[in-house]
């Protein structure tokens, strides 16, 4: 294309309904799995048949509020089930290498909530693992299989934004101060980057590819993680992402795309379900996308789900929206900060 165009690409995001049908089964059933499983029964054909915690008493709470067959008092037992097709892991960061593998082990497919571990080594065990076994395993990156997200990424390839020489993303919002909290303990993988930090990198790494240089600055809280910091991603070819995350001061939570030809701006927060407006340079009227559906948050997490679905029908190891890959490099650049940032990786 290389031209600013006259109408947005459609989006391509995978039918919530209609396609593949899988048995979940989750592990760890905290705040994010309470959200996934409601908008997956709410809004797809998938299912989970079975939900495992530490505690039994948690797993049977959690099974008879979404009406889940089956609950059980260790991990084990679940990933051993042969009724389970795929793992949803949704522990703290620090657990997701850990329960990944025994899933892996298993022979389970498995999607684990971002990021799929605290540093790239985890994430390259995970991999490779997956790929040994020859098992699907992505990273929980909702925000990719959004339908706005699939507009943009249209564009990008049609070449409308020309040479690309600026992205932007920020996430930021006040955490209550907890030391022995997920978010504020460094042995539970705390931190802004790793909380919210992995979704602004993931989006300029998703323009831009792998960023050739890091440049961070920060500050780190007193239980040793970060609570704040900006991060300057350049690239060969010249364009730089300019990425932001905090847990100490509430942010826009947008981003943008800026190029010769065109710019995006993404409505906050990006992560999300919602819309974007696409300038044109020169252009007298910009472009305007809204999502029909009218989900708000996390109601987005179900076309992860059908995604990954589709893709393990079709015989697929991993996602090409959002592959392995991918993902380690997204955690290189979060080590990278952290090392800059006085911080172990």
């Amino acid at each position: 294309m290389n031209s600013f165009p006259r109408h947005l690409p459609s989006s391509t995001e995978t039918p919530l309904r209609g396609g593949a049908v899988l048995r979940w089964g989750v592990l760890a059933p905290g705040q994010i799995a309470f959200d996934f499983v409601t908008t997956l029964h709410r809004n797809t054909d998938q299912r989970v048949h079975a939900v495992a915690s530490r505690s039994i008493e948690r797993a049977e709470t959690f099974a008879r509020e979404f009406e889940i067959p089956r609950a059980y008092g260790d991990y084990e037992r679940l990933v051993a089930d042969p009724d389970i097709d795929v793992v949803y892991i949704a522990a703290p960061h620090s657990e997701h290498r850990r329960l990944a593998l025994l899933a892996i082990a298993a022979g389970k497919h498995v999607l684990v909530e971002k990021p799929i571990g605290v540093n790239a080594g985890e994430a390259r065990d995970i991999a490779e693992a997956a790929r040994a076994a020859g098992v699907f395993a992505m990273e929980a990156m909702w925000s990719r299989f959004l339908p706005q997200t699939t507009v943009i990424a249209t564009l990008l390839e049609d070449g409308a934004f020309g040479d690309v020489g600026i992205v932007t993303a920020d996430f930021g919002g006040v955490f209550e101060f907890d030391p022995l909290g997920r978010a504020f303990n460094p042995k539970l993988g705390g931190g802004a980057l790793l909380d919210l930090g992995v979704y602004s990198i993931w989006f300029a790494n998703f323009a831009l590819g792998a960023p050739s240089s890091v440049t961070a600055t920060g500050t780190v809280t007193s239980t040793g993680v970060d609570g704040q910091s900006a991060l300057v991603l350049g690239t060969e070819s010249g364009a730089q992402a300019l990425v932001s995350s905090s847990m100490l001061a509430a942010t826009p939570v947008t981003a943008s795309i800026s190029g010769s030809l065109a710019r995006v701006e993404i409505d906050g927060p990006f992560v999300s379900p919602g819309g974007f407006t696409l300038h044109g340079v020169g252009a007298s009227e910009p472009l305007r996308f809204d999502d029909a559906t009218g989900f708000r948050w996390r109601d987005g997490l179900a076309w992860q789900a059908t995604a990954v679905a589709n893709h393990i029908a079709d015989g697929l190891t991993e996602s090409p929206l959002h592959p392995l890959d991918r993902t380690i490099e997204v955690l290189a650049t979060i080590d990278e900060a952290r090392r800059q940032l006085g911080l172990p990786a």
